[in-house]
């Protein structure tokens, strides 16, 4: 467990308060969810993680894995408008945004007036990212990281709460266009969808072949979330958990003077200061909605893979030799920890 140092700040009694409701809040929120999504209890949980971070997720999974229900049933249970965008090569940057359309106007007068597009809601749903071209995906990059549109010439600012879940099919990969690390980046998380069990699977077919699914009771309104999102910034950090969080990041870069020999044949580029931002933040939401009024070195553990394994580019040897990103980022986390703790 973390201790205070003199240093770090203390919360108020009415944001211990706050966070005590966040707990209960957060319980409703996955025991909704689980009435209609079988399994997937770490999707869920890293989800409304990155939602209470203002940060952005990317879903990496197979079709069939009811990452499209998922998201939707989040939206529904949290009362945010949902849109959801299937991008495809001819996809057009307006067709995002919204354009302007000539209209009439009673007077008989001819004027331009915007129409928005499905950018415009608290939850996107942007299907299969990778098959829009650049400029499509650029247009996207914007909202998600500026929070505002711009066509035209004009400025659209994008109604808080906005979380943007983008997935790509990580099998068929002919005629897409791979984002570049760049907009990866933007993504807070990567959350990885894997095969349910048996048991999971015969449950999930009783489920979806019987009746209408049950209507989810609403949890939580837009401006709750935001309140909340707040929160979770004033949840106190010891300063060994930055410590923690900007040595592990450091780790990863081959060429940086701590990075272990083992990692430096095996990863050709590392982690940038975002990733160092991201896991504070995931740790102090993971905190918030836990119950604890601190963030802890379990919380940063925790949240270190879907932060890191898309920062991570791994080189030719490590492809060859069957190792991965997220192994990579495992064994660090278990160095990085050893070490603190030596």
């Amino acid at each position: 467990m973390a201790t205070a140092t003199e240093a770090t700040p203390r919360l108020g009694d009415d944001d211990v308060a706050a966070l005590d409701r966040l707990r209960s809040i957060h319980a409703r929120l996955k025991a909704e969810l689980g009435r209609v999504i079988i399994g997937q209890e770490e999707t869920i949980e890293r989800l409304t993680i990155c939602l209470f971070a203002r940060g952005h997720s990317l879903l990496m999974g197979v079709p069939g894995l009811a990452k499209t229900l998922l998201v939707s049933k989040l939206a529904e249970t949290v009362s945010l408008n949902f849109s959801r965008i299937q991008f495809t090569p001819d996809l057009m940057p307006m067709d995002i945004t919204g354009t302007d359309i000539l209209q009439e106007t009673a007077e008989g007068r001819r004027e331009f007036h915007f129409v928005p597009g499905p950018v415009f809601a608290n939850i996107v749903l942007a299907d299969e990212i990778n098959r829009a071209p650049p400029k499509t995906q650029a247009a996207m990059l914007e909202a998600m990281q500026e929070h505002k549109v711009t066509v035209v010439g004009k400025t659209f600012k994008l109604e808080p709460p906005f979380f943007v879940l983008a997935t790509q099919n990580p099998v068929e990969q002919e005629g897409t266009y791979p984002l570049p690390e760049a907009q990866l980046d933007r993504f807070m998380f990567l959350v990885e969808l894997d095969y349910p069990s048996e048991a999971e699977e015969v449950a999930i077919a009783r489920t979806t072949t019987g009746g209408a699914p049950p209507a989810l009771d609403h949890v939580l309104t837009g401006p709750e979330i935001v309140e909340y999102q707040d929160l979770v910034r004033r949840v106190p950090v010891p300063d060994h958990i930055y410590q923690f969080a900007a040595r592990l990041v450091r780790k990863t870069r081959p060429r940086g003077e701590t990075a272990p020999a083992w990692l430096k044949p095996l990863v050709a580029w590392g982690a940038g200061p975002r990733a160092v931002q991201y896991l504070v933040l995931g740790a102090k939401s993971r905190a918030a909605l836990s119950g604890s009024y601190m963030a802890r070195l379990e919380d940063v553990e925790a949240v270190a893979a879907p932060v890191l394994t898309h920062r991570l580019i791994t080189t030719f040897a490590a492809q060859a030799e069957g190792i991965d990103a997220k192994q990579i980022v495992e064994r660090l986390v278990k160095e990085t920890i050893a070490e603190q703790a030596g």
